[in-house]
C-alpha cells in the first residue's frame, strides 16, 4: 500500500465513491484525484467538486464526454444493432467511454493506480478493469469493494454517516441507480424480488420517463433521418448524435418509452433484476432496424443479426478495447453505406408504430411485389421450385423404393 503515492479515482458522488475517498487515505495513505466523465448524468453533477474536496479529495477533474460517447460508443451500437437480453447497454457503453478518460487523467499526473468503486459482484468491475488492462497495462488497480470489510449498502451509508459525508439518499430509497443521457437504470431494494411489480406511478421512481397508462391519450410523430446507419436529424432538423438523444429522450419519455423490466445474466454467473429507462435509445434502435428491413439484403441482414448477439455481448463483458469489436466494427460500417433514408414513428403509450419509410437505397419494388400485374414472371417459379425441392423429392423416392 505504501507504493500507492497517488491515486485516480472514478468518481461519481454517489454512495459508493463518496465514502472511498476517506477510505483510500485512511488505508492507502495516498493522494486521492477525483474523476468525473460527464456522459449526461446532468443533475448528479451538481456540487460535486465542493464535495470531492472537503471528503479528503485534492481536485477533481469533470471531463465532457458526452459528445465523444455518442458519437464513438453509442452510435456504433446502434448500426451494429446490439442488444444484451433486450438491454441496449446503457452502463456498459458509458464504461469504457469514461475509463480512457480515467486512463488519459492518470498518465497526465503520473499516477500510481485507478480506482473505481464497483462491487465484487456486478459487471462494471470487469469493464473498468479490462478497459484499464487495454489502455495503460502496467496501472494497479484498486477495488476498495473486494478488499474492505464493508458488506452491504446499509453499511456504506452507516460509514459515511460516521465521517460526516453528505448524501442524496437515505435507507428507504436506497436503489442503485445508474444514470447518463442513454439510459436509467433502477436495481436492489423491492426490485431484487422478481415477483414484485416495478412502482412505475410513484412519484420519483421513474425520472426519464412516465408509465405508458400516464402517457397522453394523444399520440406523437416524429420523423428520424439516417445516414449511412448513423442518425442525423429529427423532424428533419440536423443535428448531432447527443442533441438527437437529448431530443428523442423527451418526446418518448413523454410517451412512456422504452421502460423495460428484465431479469438479466450478469457476466460474473448471477441472474439480477434490473429496471430500465431507455425513451430515445429505443425509438433509435427501431427505426435503424425498420430502416434496415428496405436497405439491406437478405443474406447480409440475417448475418448482421447473429453478429450482433456477439457484439452485444462483448461490450458487456467488458471487451470494448479488443481486436474482435474492431473487425465487427468494420463489418458494420461495410453494411451501412446504404441505409439511408427517413424512418416516421408514432408514438402512443409505450408503443412505436411504424408509419413510413423511405431511402434513396430500397432494395424494395413495389412493382414486383404487388399483387396487381408486373413484369414479375410466375412461370418462373415452378422451376425454381422443382429445383429447391430435388432432394427432397429424390429422398422420398429412395424411400419407397422408386429410384
Amino acid at each position: 500500500m505504501s507504493e500507492i503515492k497517488k491515486c485516480v479515482l472514478a468518481y461519481s458522488g454517489g454512495l459508493d465513491t463518496s465514502i472511498i475517498i476517506p477510505w483510500l487515505k485512511e488505508n492507502y495513505g495516498c493522494e486521492v484525484i477525483a474523476v468525473s466523465g460527464n456522459v449526461g448524468q446532468a443533475d448528479e453533477l451538481e456540487g460535486l467538486e465542493e464535495k470531492a474536496l472537503k471528503t479528503g479529495a485534492s481536485k477533481l477533474y469533470v471531463l465532457d464526454l458526452i459528445d465523444d460517447y455518442c458519437e464513438n460508443y453509442i452510435v456504433p451500437t446502434i448500426k451494429a444493432g446490439a442488444k444484451y437480453e433486450t438491454y441496449l447497454l446503457g452502463t456498459a457503453t458509458a464504461r469504457p467511454c469514461i475509463a480512457k478518460g480515467l486512463v488519459d487523467i492518470a498518465l497526465k499526473e503520473g499516477a500510481d493506480a485507478i480506482c473505481h468503486g464497483c462491487t465484487g459482484k456486478g459487471n462494471d468491475q470487469v469493464r473498468f478493469e479490462l478497459a484499464v488492462k487495454a489502455l495503460a497495462p502496467q496501472m494497479k488497480i484498486i477495488a476498495p469493494w473486494r478488499e474492505w470489510s464493508i458488506k452491504s449498502r446499509e453499511e456504506e451509508i452507516e460509514y459515511a454517516e460516521a465521517h460526516n459525508i453528505p448524501l442524496k439518499i437515505n435507507r428507504e430509497t436506497n436503489y442503485s441507480k445508474d444514470k447518463n443521457i442513454w439510459h436509467l437504470s433502477h436495481e436492489g431494494l423491492d426490485l431484487e424480488d422478481p415477483a414484485n411489480e416495478p412502482t412505475y406511478n410513484k412519484k420519483g421512481f421513474l425520472e426519464m420517463s412516465v408509465s405508458p397508462e400516464m402517457a397522453p391519450d394523444k399520440p406523437t410523430y416524429v420523423e428520424i433521418e439516417f445516414e449511412k446507419g448513423a442518425p442525423v436529424a429529427i423532424d428533419g432538423v440536423k443535428m448531432k448524435a447527443a442533441d438527437i438523444i437529448w431530443k428523442l429522450n423527451e418526446l418518448g419519455g413523454a410517451n412512456g418509452i422504452g421502460i423495460i423490466d428484465i431479469v438479466e445474466n450478469r457476466l460474473v454467473g448471477m441472474k439480477c433484476r434490473g429496471v430500465y429507462e431507455t425513451p430515445g435509445g429505443t425509438i433509435l434502435y427501431h427505426a435503424h432496424q425498420v430502416l434496415e428491413t428496405l436497405c439491406l439484403d437478405k443474406q447480409t441482414a440475417h448475418l448482421k443479426e447473429q453478429l450482433s448477439v456477439t457484439y452485444a455481448e462483448l461490450v458487456y463483458n467488458g471487451q470494448w478495447f479488443t481486436p474482435l469489436r474492431e473487425a465487427l466494427d468494420a463489418f458494420v460500417e461495410s453494411t451501412q453505406k446504404h441505409v439511408t433514408g427517413k424512418v416516421v414513428l408514432k408514438l402512443y403509450k409505450g408503443n412505436m408504430i411504424n408509419a413510413s419509410v423511405t431511402s434513396p437505397y430500397s432494395l424494395y419494388s413495389e412493382n414486383i411485389a404487388t399483387f396487381g400485374e408486373s413484369d414479375y414472371n410466375q412461370k418462373d417459379a415452378e422451376g425454381f421450385i422443382n429445383l429447391w425441392g430435388l432432394p427432397i423429392k429424390v429422398k422420398a423416392l429412395m424411400e419407397q423404393g422408386k429410384l
